[in-house]
């Protein structure tokens, strides 16, 4: 049985005045938040290789096939870039500094970034990027649990993206193939 809803309301307001320079951090985020911020350090890391990979194969895309792929690559790195954006900003938002630094973006991230000549190359590695992402995504939301839940929504919303990113790229691949 669910225990009732109850709250000292006194005491989440003077929680709230003493410690309002912790900004989005509150008693109720019970994460460790160092670890959440080092974490979403890789996950931008990981975001942000994804750009470049996409940004790279929109360019070098070529071929009978390559129009619709190209345009994908492009849709799919804008939004990527969007998903580096929210994580940047959360992890300001729990008071730490978002990683930008290019020395160890590779070893931080957790797909890769490889150089393809084929379209179909490409695709694959796409595919295999975002299926690294969706598994590793799904950790970090179930490590989350409740202790964060911000966090832990923005992931999933990043992860429902990616599923749909590994579903556009398995439609791809089967209509060039």
């Amino acid at each position: 049985m669910k225990r009732p809803f109850e709250r000292d309301i006194e005491a989440i307001r003077q929680r709230a005045r003493e410690r309002m320079l912790d900004g989005a951090v509150t008693a109720a985020n019970r994460a460790d938040v160092g670890r959440v911020i080092e974490v979403l350090n890789e996950v931008l890391a990981t975001e942000i290789v994804c750009v470049l990979r996409y940004k790279s194969h929109y360019y070098l895309a070529s071929g009978i096939n390559s129009e619709n792929a190209a345009r994908e690559f492009l849709q799919h790195a804008a939004e990527e870039q969007d998903h580096a954006d929210q994580v940047a900003r959360r992890i300001t938002q729990l008071g730490g500094t978002p990683n930008l630094d290019p020395e160890g973006l590779a070893t931080r991230s957790h797909s890769q970034y490889a150089g393809n000549a084929s379209l179909h190359e490409m695709i694959e590695e796409d595919l295999v990027a975002e299926r690294i992402a969706i598994e590793s995504y799904s950790e970090i939301i179930r490590w989350l649990g409740d202790d964060d839940p911000t966090t832990r929504q923005m992931m999933v919303d990043i992860l429902r993206m990616e599923e749909e990113h590994a579903d556009d790229l398995a439609n791809l691949l089967q209509r060039i193939d």
